[in-house]
């Protein structure tokens, strides 16, 4: 048995290197192309920024080599897309990806093979619970936080408002991707309302996913608590989903661990907001963004 664990944790890691390896170099690849072709750069400084902002997206670091972030190319999906797919992916977490590529390989841990081929062999049905809450949360969370945000600030003047059509939903998709992850902004986070701000302290506060690149409590413990308020409010006591029942043990973390979280954002808020000439919101909102390492600021 400790042999096989040795095995199996030398091919886990070398499963590691080799995914964050190949999404940075095609990333970075992309990235160098746009910024070299686009005329942002020349071709040396377009070569480095492209790599290091591969690294960081990936990654979930947030670190730009511009002053302003990535608001200078606010307007350009050919560089933002890209780069939200990449940290998206990395806050899926290498557990998902490596169990989805298994799969696609037809070597998943089920045992099963297919006469299908490639993505085609991609069936969530065979996913293991922990893949299915943290996919579903995920796409939930990256379908409304785009939403809420351009609701809430399509027609602020010192953010979405000046923007055209396009410029707007393409903001409002990144930088409602961007909380829970990676840290980027592409407009001026000072310049947000009130509301917006909550908003995104709680994106910021949930995170992404287990044995990901990003931080947060995690989305598996934001679904599990969700769940179980679920099932209390149906007079349920067993707590189930995707047909499985979830532990109390399972239970017990997520409320230890979201309680635990939650007093030391709100610690670090009120030693903020009574040391600093800041209101409570932005104090919650800093606070939050050191705890979730989201490495956004107002």
């Amino acid at each position: 048995n400790g042999v096989l664990a040795e095995v199996d944790l030398r091919g886990i890691l070398r499963r590691v290197a080799e995914i964050t390896i190949l999404v940075e170099l095609v990333l970075g690849v992309m990235l160098f192309l746009r910024l070299w072709t686009g005329g942002y750069e020349n071709f040396t400084r377009s070569l480095y920024s492209g790599l290091f902002h591969s690294i960081s997206a990936f990654n979930n670091a947030g670190i730009s080599l511009y002053s302003d972030s990535l608001e200078r190319f606010h307007g350009d999906p050919y560089l933002l897309m890209p780069m939200s797919a990449a940290f998206i992916l990395g806050g899926f977490g290498f557990p998902i990806i490596i169990e989805v590529l298994r799969q696609i390989r037809g070597t998943g841990p089920v045992g099963q093979r297919s006469h299908r081929r490639g993505l085609a062999r991609i069936d969530p049905k065979r996913w293991s619970l922990h893949a299915k809450i943290t996919v579903t949360s995920t796409l939930a969370l990256v379908v409304i936080g785009p939403v809420i945000f351009a609701i809430l600030e399509w027609a602020n003047p010192l953010t979405l408002g000046p923007l055209n059509i396009g410029e707007k939903f393409l903001a409002s998709w990144f930088q409602g991707t961007t909380p829970r992850t990676a840290g980027f902004n592409t407009i001026d986070i000072g310049g947000l309302q009130e509301p917006t701000l909550l908003f995104v302290t709680t994106l910021m506060f949930i995170g992404a996913g287990p044995a990901s690149t990003s931080g947060g409590i995690k989305v598996t413990t934001f679904a599990v608590l969700a769940v179980v308020s679920w099932a209390e409010v149906r007079g349920r006591h067993d707590v189930n989903a995707f047909g499985r029942r979830i532990s109390r043990g399972v239970i017990r973390q997520a409320i230890t661990v979201a309680l635990l979280s939650g007093g030391l954002v709100v610690a670090g808020a009120l030693v903020h907001d009574g040391t600093m000439d800041v209101t409570v919101t932005p104090a919650l909102f800093e606070a939050t963004s050191a705890f979730g390492a989201g490495g956004l600021s107002t």
